[in-house]
């Protein structure tokens, strides 16, 4: 199989159930990252701040998942602990409803990361 070179490549090659969470997924990121560039890194979709990357996003057998997802301070990082899978991935589960609104702070946060370390 061919890796795919853009991200409608990647979109386009999953089964509908991922493709559609993943959707979901690429627009909250988008919205919290405004002005972000798309690429396909590591084989995987990535929102690029600038020259650095954001966000990786990618569809599994069960679950969609974030890479890397910083530990945050306060309220957002007790949202999102129940989501993690190792010290830096967030898995959302393909049987429940996309939290877009929550991946949506997520890329925000982590853009505002990007930013102050430039």
């Amino acid at each position: 199989m061919t890796a795919p070179g853009t991200v409608e490549e990647y979109l386009a090659a999953l089964p509908p159930e991922a493709r559609a969470a993943l959707e979901e997924v690429r627009a909250a990121v988008l919205r919290g990252m405004p002005g972000a560039t798309e690429t396909i890194r590591y084989g995987m979709p990535a929102a690029m701040v600038g020259s650095r990357y954001g966000l990786h996003y990618a569809a599994w057998k069960k679950h969609a998942a974030l890479y890397p997802v910083p530990v945050f301070d306060g309220d957002l990082e007790a949202e999102v602990a129940p989501l993690r899978s190792g010290k830096d991935a967030v898995h959302l589960v393909y049987r429940r409803p996309v939290p877009g609104d929550l991946v949506e702070r997520i890329a925000s946060a982590v853009a505002a990361r990007r930013s102050e370390e430039r």
